[in-house]
């Protein structure tokens, strides 16, 4: 790590954080409280046991037990009581790891199985996040939340889920998302939904590029008007380090390697500026990078794409943004200016108002940086 950085201070830096699930980021206690009441059986029951017993399941190499973790949390939000401690405290703990903005997604369709409805889930969620809001600022830890309504890519709802986010955009929704298993399930079985989504001129984002590969990314983007990419790590599928050895005469006479190439995609998706919402830790958990130091952040970083950190899974993988920032000063030597970097792309990004973005970017992140920069 670079002099002068550390995790604490990275905690009270602002930063802005666009792909976190909702149901992957419950307190363990919360868990054992909220499946008690519901009657749901846990794998232990001691919440320090429990956190660690998701962590070691997610990091297991198990599809089968990944999974499993998700229905664990999925089963204790159920109810709009569960709901809304859940979306709370979601808002509070992102607050007090310094996080000014964030988008956080979640399925209403799989929070149906105690008979509330589409708008009862989103209801409870809203309120959750706005007094969790309302508390962290009253601490003097601002942030503001927008939802992120997604639909699985396996079902056949995403037309209504559409719907749901255009009719509630202007009480919290800021876009769409779809998730789920890559292969098999191209985004194009969705297109209806997409196609409404543009019409009515809302922002989404899709999953792609994480499990499966560039022609995932290719049907988000070029099929379906994908704003921005959910993961998109593998567009380093498309890009080819040169043959080593030098390709070029340096101004004072010395040579250079030869720039990585890249394809055509890869190329588009640069050009653009199409964010992609990278999740470093889970990543790694899921095998589509081998380790944080092998992570294609850093070439994506130094060519610039528009790259972003993201938690993903907070509760599956342990982590946070502080933790995620921390690794990446660990693993690649990056300092304040590379931290700044990262969370204005972020917030450029955003699916709030452009003149509503400028305000976080000028008056909140970038003073805040400027004393951290000296």
């Amino acid at each position: 790590m670079m002099a002068g950085i550390a995790h604490s201070d990275i905690v009270r830096a602002p930063k802005v954080l666009l792909h976190d699930h909702l149901d992957g980021g419950l307190r363990p206690a919360t868990i054992v409280e909220l499946a008690a009441a519901v009657g749901h059986e846990l794998p232990a029951r001691d919440p320090e046991r429990l956190g660690e017993w998701f962590v070691a399941a997610a990091d297991s190499g198990s599809l089968e037990r990944y999974l499993e973790t998700f229905a664990h949390t999925v089963a204790v939000m159920q109810t709009e009581e569960g709901l809304h401690r859940v979306a709370k405290e979601c808002a509070l703990d992102l607050a007090a790891d310094g996080v000014v903005y964030a988008e956080v997604r979640y399925a209403p369709e799989q929070h149906l199985e105690r008979g509330l409805t589409l708008d009862q889930v989103v209801d409870a969620v809203d309120a959750g996040f706005r007094e969790g809001s309302a508390e962290a600022a009253a601490a003097g830890r601002p942030i503001r939340i927008g939802t992120l309504l997604t639909a699985m890519r396996h079902a056949a709802r995403s037309q209504e889920i559409a719907e749901l986010a255009v009719r509630y955009r202007d009480t919290g929704v800021v876009g769409f998302d779809i998730a789920g298993a890559e292969a098999g399930f191209p985004p194009t079985r969705h297109l209806d939904a997409f196609e409404y989504l543009q019409r009515e001129n809302f922002h989404f984002t899709i999953h792609a590029g994480e499990a499966f590969g560039l022609p995932s990314i290719w049907e988000a983007i070029q099929w379906c008007g994908a704003d921005r990419l959910g993961h998109g790590v593998r567009i380093i599928d498309d890009i080819t380090a040169t043959v080593a050895g030098p390709s070029a005469v340096t101004a004072t006479g010395g040579t250079r390697s030869a720039p990585p190439v890249l394809g055509r995609l890869a190329a588009y998706v640069r050009d653009k500026r199409i964010p992609l919402e990278l999740c470093p830790s889970s990543n790694v958990q899921t095998g589509a990078a081998p380790s944080i130091a092998e992570h294609p952040i850093k070439l994506l970083h130094d060519l610039r794409f528009r790259v972003t950190v993201n938690t993903d899974n907070r509760l599956m993988s342990g982590t946070s943004m502080s933790r995620e920032m921390t690794l990446l000063t660990e693993a690649f030597g990056w300092g304040w200016a590379e931290l700044q970097w990262l969370t204005i792309n972020a917030m450029k990004s955003a699916f709030i108002p452009y003149d509503e973005r400028l305000v976080l970017i000028n008056e909140v992140i970038k003073p805040a940086y400027a004393k951290l920069l000296g």
